[in-house]
């Protein structure tokens, strides 16, 4: 019994992953945020729940600068790091 390998009936069409991979930087347009999100990681012993807002200021400048896909930080995990609308922001509302 011999079991033929066929490789010609299916092609393998390579294709970028949905998520995490990105471009490299490689003009450092996002370098001094990276700077400080990652100076944040060493002072916290690697914590990155301490670095929410140095990880999102970094994310939102690799968006601004296409060096990855446009997405809304509260898909990104940083719902609670956005500033609220001006009309909700205040709740105290005398006239």
């Amino acid at each position: 019994m011999s079991t033929a390998m066929n490789f010609g009936s299916k092609s393998f069409k390579p294709r970028a992953p949905d998520k995490g991979s990105f471009p490299l930087d490689h003009f450092g347009e996002c370098k001094a945020f990276k700077e400080t999100f990652m100076k944040c990681l060493r002072d916290n012993n690697f914590d990155n729940s301490k670095c929410r807002l140095q990880s999102k200021d970094y994310l939102q400048c690799r968006m601004d600068n296409q060096l990855m896909t446009k997405e809304p930080l509260e898909k990104l995990g940083f719902k609670d790091l956005i500033d609220p609308p001006p009309s909700q922001a205040g709740g105290d509302t005398k006239p």
